[in-house]
């Protein structure tokens, strides 16, 4: 008898490639297939009684995923420290009761028979924000509301946000720390996959960029400069984090702004990534400044995943805009990508997984508690 996901794939006309349900090997880890989590923010932690402390909500928000068959769910953005949250009321990673509380997501994820990854994330000159469905307001929040001095490679603002102060020695030796700290309280915390947030404008992907990166320091200039304190942060990541278990690196392939970041640098700076431990790139683009015009559409961001996949020599994961069934398994069966990541769609219909398997003759994980569906 010919297996159900083979079936599904000569069906359409994919025998012998990868399919969106082939288990991924990366290191000692094994993920159960190609269908992943995207980190989603929820901005709903206690920014005054527990501040960056995930509680019920992301333990029902992230266990629907893995309860619908989701290979490796992702964290949302995770703050290395309280300046590096986004808003005052985004999780956090910098304090070993928050990894405590994580401990808890990651155990149930794990008994659904999903992986569990974290984003850590330093949100640099655009932290100490409004959450987007904030009726306080918009924008950076000031100081006398519970926001905070926020930091940047330059004093370059973003948009109408404060000005942010230019990162110094001290201040970038401390981001390096703050991040290997969170990875090892992340594998405290047991998680299978750590993932460096280096995208959407936030602290790292401002270094790599030439419109918030006006340093003429170690830290500046070329494209060696400005990927300089990713790698560090990398290689302080890799450090302490358990050689068997993966580092995902999260990239804005393009600024989509002339004069910003561009694919064939963020090709480049993927290799880097490679040759330093980074087992895969999640590629996705965007969020370092207003773009004039995007050509948002249904797998827009494929094209950039495949050119770094192919050009860097490395596993990528694509994003954006990934909603049906048969174009996520083309992606993967045409080595677009390794792996689809879903966000949006996830929310619409936390069972994706499971309708992918259906619709394409697939296999993927369903609690025995749900077998009558």
């Amino acid at each position: 008898m010919v297996p159900a996901r083979e079936a599904g794939a000569r069906a359409a006309g994919w025998a012998g490639v990868t399919t969106l349900f082939d288990p991924l090997q990366l290191r000692d880890v094994e993920i159960p297939n190609r269908i992943w989590v995207s980190p989603m923010c929820q901005y709903s932690c206690d920014p005054v009684g527990a501040p960056g402390l995930v509680h019920d909500w992301h333990l029902v928000h992230l266990g629907s995923f893995a309860l619908g068959g989701a290979g490796l769910v992702l964290t949302e953005a995770a703050a290395v420290s309280p300046e590096g949250r986004i808003s005052p009321e985004d999780a956090g990673i910098w304090t070993d009761e928050q990894a405590r509380a994580w401990a808890r997501v990651v155990a149930f994820l794990h008994a659904q028979g999903s992986r569990a990854g974290v984003q850590l994330a330093h949100a640099g000159r655009k932290a100490s924000t409004y959450r987007p469905f904030e009726a306080a307001g918009t924008g950076s929040v000031p100081a006398a509301e519970g926001g905070w001095e926020t930091v940047g490679p330059s004093a370059e603002a973003f948009g109408r946000y404060a000005e942010p102060r230019a990162l110094d020695a001290e201040g970038l030796r401390r981001v390096v720390e703050d991040f290997a700290a969170a990875a090892r309280r992340a594998d405290e915390a047991g998680f299978d996959v750590v993932e460096v947030h280096a995208a959407h404008g936030y602290l790292l992907h401002q270094f790599l960029s030439p419109l918030s990166n006006r340093r003429e320091d170690s830290h500046g200039g070329d494209l060696a400069g400005r990927a300089r304190l990713l790698l560090e942060v990398v290689d302080a990541v890799r450090a302490v984090w358990p050689q068997g278990k993966p580092v995902v690196v999260r990239v804005s392939a393009t600024d989509w702004t002339d004069g910003g970041l561009q694919l064939d640098e963020v090709v480049t700076v993927s290799g880097w990534l490679r040759e330093h431990g980074v087992d895969l790139v999640d590629v996705s683009t965007g969020g370092n400044s207003p773009a004039a015009s995007i050509p948002v559409a249904p797998g827009y961001q494929v094209p950039h995943a495949e050119a770094v996949r192919r050009g860097a020599g490395v596993a990528t994961g694509a994003v954006g805009m990934i909603t049906d069934p048969a174009q996520a398994a083309q992606v993967v069966a045409q080595g677009q990508a390794d792996v689809v990541l879903l966000a949006r769609e996830l929310l619409r219909d936390p069972r994706w997984p499971q309708r992918a398997a259906r619709e394409l003759g697939g296999q993927v994980a369903r609690p025995p508690q749900y077998a009558r569906a």
